[in-house]
């Protein structure tokens, strides 16, 4: 078990030697330097955890070297994604240690994010039928108010003003285009479907206009 900071040094040591670097540990402020002819100087900061210290650390030595790795004692369950989402994002490595076995997981590399469109369209989507602000910033997930629960509530204060109605009926209505499939998929229980195309409120939808009304 690693007990000490210096007891990562030994392991990483070796391990960069064994690839043609010439290492000494604790220059200037620098945990382990490690050079390699011409090529810029590997530097490596160690700790017994991952920390925002050590990820500070690592961001001050980038002014001095674009090869910085951060460097913990292995623990059970290994790196996280968040940690190493975290290390990436900022360039840096991420070495673990444990006993004489040296892990990277990954190596400092310039940022580049991958970009998701359909992601961004989702949510330009979602922006865009939301009706109102219906939602406060930072606050729980339960219960949020979508674009979808919009659309279900509409169609259920419109049964519960006119009884049962075909989907058709209710697209036209209150706007809803995808009325009869929301309906029918039912999602949060709060329509009965009484024949084809023809659907009712349920208890559940009742009580679900009941509480937007009070």
């Amino acid at each position: 078990m690693t007990a000490r900071e210096t007891d990562l040094y030994p392991p990483l040591k070796a391990f960069l030697q064994d690839q043609g670097y010439v290492v000494k540990g604790e220059v200037g402020a620098v945990d382990l330097m490690a050079v390699r002819g011409d090529e810029p100087p590997l530097l490596v900061e160690m700790k017994l955890t991952f920390s925002l210290s050590l990820v500070h650390q690592g961001i001050d030595r980038q002014g001095v070297s674009d090869w910085v790795y951060l460097a913990v004692p292995w623990k059970k369950g290994g790196v996280t994604k968040p940690q190493k989402r975290l290390c990436r994002r900022l360039g840096l490595g991420l070495i673990t240690v444990r006993g004489d076995l040296v892990t990277v997981h990954c190596d400092p590399a310039p940022y580049a994010p991958k970009a998701f469109p359909k992601r961004a369209g989702r949510l330009l989507r979602e922006f865009a039928r939301l009706e109102g602000d219906p939602n406060v910033g930072g606050g729980t997930r339960q219960g949020l108010m979508t674009a979808y629960r919009q659309d279900a509530l509409r169609c259920a204060q419109h049964l519960a003003r006119h009884g049962q109605c075909r989907g058709a009926a209710v697209a036209k209505a209150t706007g809803v285009e995808t009325a009869t499939r929301l309906m029918r998929d039912n999602h949060y229980g709060w329509f009965d479907r009484i024949g084809t195309g023809l659907y009712d409120l349920s208890p559940n939808g009742r009580n679900a206009v009941l509480l937007t009304e009070t």
